[in-house]
């Protein structure tokens, strides 16, 4: 493929490597402003991290497990002349979550603010409920600075906001509260220990420590008030939803083929060559994977020059998660269930600092046969389908976890359940574990990260990686990418590397891109 415009005008052509969830959402927006787009997947399956395990006989979503921030994905399918309505069925989520202590307490948070301030009135007394309405407040603000000028748009630089906004830029990073730790903040609002835990636990969503977050992070309490859904049948669907339109609007799939190099010309990307041997021309290259996997050279050298991974910033927390099919018992669970450990701090030193497992766990359950409401779902065996997540640090490709740590994690994370009031009764044939280990094989050079690098000190926002690599013609997307994990988010690096590579086309192109009908077939 030679340098410059075609004179033919035949449709730019767009190689997006991984079929997760950034890597759909630019490809609908490639395809429907008329460029040919194949999406190369090494997997049978679309959605990266938004899988399913099969257990028992039962489909268990095994990664993300809700939806925040429809909107993102209401305006790329109306984008796409679609809607999403039309692909998934979303059922809005009132209680966010139910959070239990050592000490027998219990909390729902609600999405209405006046039922989760009487909530905390009734654990913690009225001081703390008005802790909590600031806290609202705060945390609104916050959105309200980072929303458009940050989420929306390309990556900041400290060099950009300085040169474009002087010192207004940096009196906005003092509205965003960027240079202090989200857990100190939190003291602001709240002297209660279980308040703090509970808010502080918002800096997981995005794999970081709330002891080294800054405090912008409390920006995703606001994010998830603002509406959290179930997607029915499970989030599988929801990438199905996206490859469905994606094929709609002409997209090619090439399922099971891996990409062993991205190929270069003129200083430029020009395409891929699969793992089979065979290359795919193109004229933009999109890369839905972590940037650690280019920086460690498994797409080839010319790749492992386009973005440099700093090792200073180290990894975003991994997991050792369970799938499972069980009988429970004492709890009234509801779909989605956090026991605390007795120790926050200690909790995060033994994984950020001892590189360890915790001792004493804090355990996210899903219960996801179940609402809002606790009752007991009616099945024939009298199981549920659960999926438990304790966070661990990602150090699944230098140091894996033996078979009789991750056995101690299975007892630890039971005995602190059943101590909380939660008895699960599971036998082996009806769970499944991934470790930090099982990730970094499905999630190559990461360890098991599963967020990308952490949101760890004022400057991490600044360091992730834009849409333009340092190769031209190279894009990238995902959770490692601009603006950072997170199925939103994730969806959004997807538009804004879709963006970057229209804009770049149109610059060389003769004349102006114009929709085409119809798919395409493999090259």
């Amino acid at each position: 493929m030679a340098d410059g415009p075609n004179p033919l005008h035949r449709p730019e052509r767009v190689v997006v490597v991984g079929a997760g969830v950034g890597a759909l959402s630019a490809a609908i927006a490639l395809s429907s402003r008329g460029l040919d787009v194949t999406v190369v997947e090494r997997s049978a399956r679309v959605g990266g991290k938004m899988r399913e395990v099969e257990v028992a006989g039962r489909l268990i979503d095994s990664g993300p497990t809700v939806l925040t921030v429809r909107a993102v994905f209401d305006e790329l399918f109306a984008a796409a002349g679609a809607s999403l309505d039309d692909y998934v069925t979303l059922d809005p989520v009132e209680v966010l979550a139910r959070h239990a202590w050592a000490d027998g307490s219990r909390l729902d948070l609600y999405r209405d603010v006046d039922r989760t301030a009487d909530a905390v009135g009734a654990l913690a007394g009225a001081r703390e409920a008005a802790g909590y309405r600031a806290f609202c407040a705060y945390a609104k603000r916050i959105h309200e600075h980072v929303e458009g000028p940050f989420m929306r748009s390309q990556r900041p630089t400290l060099g950009t906001v300085l040169r474009s906004q002087g010192l207004r830029g940096m009196l906005s990073l003092a509205r965003i509260d960027a240079t202090r730790t989200l857990w100190s903040s939190l003291g602001d609002f709240f002297r209660d220990p279980r308040l703090l835990q509970l808010f502080g636990r918002y800096a997981t969503y995005c794999g970081s420590s709330p002891f080294l977050a800054p405090a912008t992070l409390n920006v995703i309490a606001h994010v998830e008030r603002e509406g959290v859904w179930v997607v029915r049948g499970g989030m599988a669907r929801l990438a199905e939803g996206l490859a469905r339109l994606a094929t709609e609007r002409g997209v090619t799939f090439a399922m099971g083929h891996g990409v062993s190099e991205v190929l270069t010309r003129g200083g430029r990307a020009t395409g891929v060559r699969l793992d089979d041997g065979r290359a795919l021309d193109a004229d933009a290259v999109v890369f839905n994977g972590d940037v650690g996997a280019l920086s460690a050279g498994l797409l080839g050298p010319a790749a492992q020059r386009a973005w440099s991974v700093d090792p200073g910033l180290g990894r975003s927390l991994s997991a050792v998660t369970f799938s499972a099919v069980a009988k429970t018992g004492g709890f009234p669970l509801v779909r989605h269930n956090v026991f605390f450990s007795r120790d926050y701090p200690r909790e995060f030193r033994e994984i950020t600092e001892g590189d360890s497992l915790p001792s004493d766990p804090t355990v996210y359950v899903c219960a996801q046969d179940r609402d809002d409401t606790a009752r007991t779902p009616v099945t024939s065996d009298g199981r549920e389908r659960l999926f438990l997540i304790v966070n661990a640090p990602a150090r699944g490709d230098r140091r894996p976890f033996s078979e009789d740590e991750i056995e101690r994690c299975e007892t630890t994370t039971r005995r602190h359940l059943d101590a909380l009031g939660l008895s699960l009764d599971w036998d082996p044939s009806r769970r499944s574990i991934t470790t930090p280990t099982d990730f970094e094989r499905m999630f190559p050079a990461t360890g098991g990260a599963l967020y990308g690098p952490p949101s760890h000190g004022w400057t991490s926002p600044l360091a992730r990686a834009p849409s333009r690599s340092k190769l031209p013609g190279l894009y990238l997307c995902g959770g490692s990418a601009h603006p950072g994990a997170g199925v939103p988010m994730v969806a959004r690096s997807g538009l804004l590397a879709a963006e970057s590579v229209l804009s770049d086309l149109a610059s060389t192109a003769t004349s102006p891109l114009a929709a085409t009908p119809g798919g395409t077939s493999m090259r």
